[in-house]
């Protein structure tokens, strides 16, 4: 059964994501390692990991199965989560597939090593509008691809 994994320490659209779940009465986890709100109802699972450096990537790694849907901002868990054959979305709406995941290691490496040589600094610009709504169209596709090649 198609499940759903949101690495939700720093995830900006979790309202989008509760939206899509509840379309599609998904089991959703919620990990992070700080107490947060979740929807009421038996479909929303928040997971309060210990206060560890990737405690919520360790645990989403071991529970995810292939097929399920994993949100992360994170190049690595989405690595890890592709190499067991889920599927994953970033918060801006960008699939990681494995055809791209080395692309994407590749231009994080680069730019902590331009951090390390004080060159860069900064994340990511705010999350606008647009950006969320592209992110819920892509999650629900994603959803409803999943479903169809189950």
């Amino acid at each position: 059964m198609l499940q759903l994994y949101v690495d939700a320490d720093s995830c900006p659209v979790k309202d989008e994501i509760y939206r899509v779940a509840m379309r599609y009465a998904l089991s959703t986890h919620v990990v992070a390692n700080e107490s947060l709100r979740v929807p009421d109802g038996e479909l929303f699972r928040a997971v309060l990991v210990e206060d560890r450096f990737d405690a919520a990537d360790d645990w989403i790694a071991d529970q995810v199965q292939a097929d399920d849907i994993v949100v992360t901002g994170d190049i690595l868990l989405a690595a890890r989560c592709l190499e067991i054959g889920a599927r994953v979305i970033g918060p801006r709406g960008r699939l990681f597939e494995e055809t791209s995941i080395g692309d994407a290691l590749a231009a994080r490496e680069a730019q902590q090593f331009m951090r390390e040589m004080g060159v860069t600094s900064g994340g990511p610009p705010p999350l606008k509008e647009r950006d969320r709504s592209r992110f819920a169209q892509q999650l629900d596709a994603l959803v409803q691809l999943v479903r169809r090649q189950a």
